[in-house]
């Protein structure tokens, strides 16, 4: 197997500027689409805030309009995932899980892999993301001003997450399985002080409905204290903000971490390997919107050009 000018791991925002980015310098990139192919958009559905599309796109159609114009300028696909790297090697070293005995290698490499939200795990839950539950306040929440929504989490990212929303909703109930919050002081108190925001703590949700309606209508809860309540609440939206998994498994021990597991870069995109980039929502906790992945794909195919025509 020849040895790639850049390979790119992911196939969301990020990844797919990058390609693109890539592929108009004739760099020839290969994207490595990754399990859930095209990211966190692939499960959106309206996008109001992408700049370019005044009355909106549907998430997987961004998605597909990006792909079709990176390998319209040369970027090729391949399915699958990487399980295994060697990236002290040079040229550096991927394992597929669809690629047969033959490692895949590469000169530069783009890690665009991402973040996976933390969901309940509910088959309800599931079949309703994009119709009123959503793991992004920014993205959504515009959606149900109005309504009244329901924030899952007990952490700072559900304080962030339910006092964003009181800028639209008409109320926002945190619902926390334990008594006690992880949320540090300051944000708690500021999300206690705030008028539209009600709790219910000790207590979690067994079902969100109504998946036959394609939209939110109410949830089902049940105490977590022994008192063995269970009882029923119309909402319209369920936010998840128990937080971001990055998708970093196969470079643990390679590339520096944060606590949480996202991968540390310096000026934007580096990370300590010379010619290992990082873009996108796997280095990225703070902002995770689609707008700033693309921004931080385009900083690294720049910079994976600037490599190789050095070396």
């Amino acid at each position: 197997m020849p040895t790639r000018n850049v390979v790119i791991l992911g196939s969301g925002c990020a990844g797919l500027t990058a390609a693109l980015y890539c592929a108009r310098a004739g760099l020839q990139p290969l994207v490595i689409e990754g399990r859930e192919a095209g990211g966190q958009l692939s499960l959106t559905t309206l996008v109001e805030n992408f700049p370019g599309f005044p009355a909106g796109i549907q998430g997987p159609q961004l998605i597909e309009n990006m792909r079709e114009q990176a390998a319209a300028f040369g970027a090729e696909f391949a399915s699958g995932d990487v399980v295994g790297a060697k990236l002290g090697a040079r040229p550096i070293e991927l394992e597929l899980d669809e690629g047969g005995t033959e490692p895949l290698r590469t000169q530069a490499l783009i890690i665009a892999s991402g973040a996976r939200a933390r969901w309940l795990g509910l088959p309800s839950e599931q079949a309703l993301i994009g119709h009123g539950v959503s793991s992004c306040a920014t993205c959504d929440g515009f959606f149900f001003r109005g309504k009244d929504i329901i924030v899952v989490g007990g952490g700072d990212s559900a304080m962030e997450e339910a006092l964003f929303l009181t800028r639209f909703a008409s109320s926002v109930t945190v619902v926390h399985r334990r008594d006690e919050f992880r949320a540090s002081k300051i944000m708690l108190d500021r999300a206690r002080e705030h008028e539209k925001i009600r709790w219910i703590p000790n207590a979690r949700i067994t079902e969100v409905m109504d998946v036959a309606k394609k939209e939110v209508t109410g949830v089902k809860l049940e105490s977590t204290d022994g008192a063995a309540k269970r009882w029923e609440m119309p909402i319209a939206a369920v936010f998840l903000g128990i937080g971001h998994v990055p998708n970093t498994q196969p470079f643990v021990g390679q590339l520096a971490t944060d606590a949480d597991g996202y991968l540390v870069t310096r000026d934007y995109v580096h990370t300590q390997i010379e010619g290992v980039y990082a873009c996108g929502d796997v280095q990225d906790r703070r902002y995770r919107q689609a707008i700033t992945a693309a921004g931080t794909g385009c900083m690294a195919a720049i910079e994976v050009e600037r490599f190789l025509a050095e070396g």
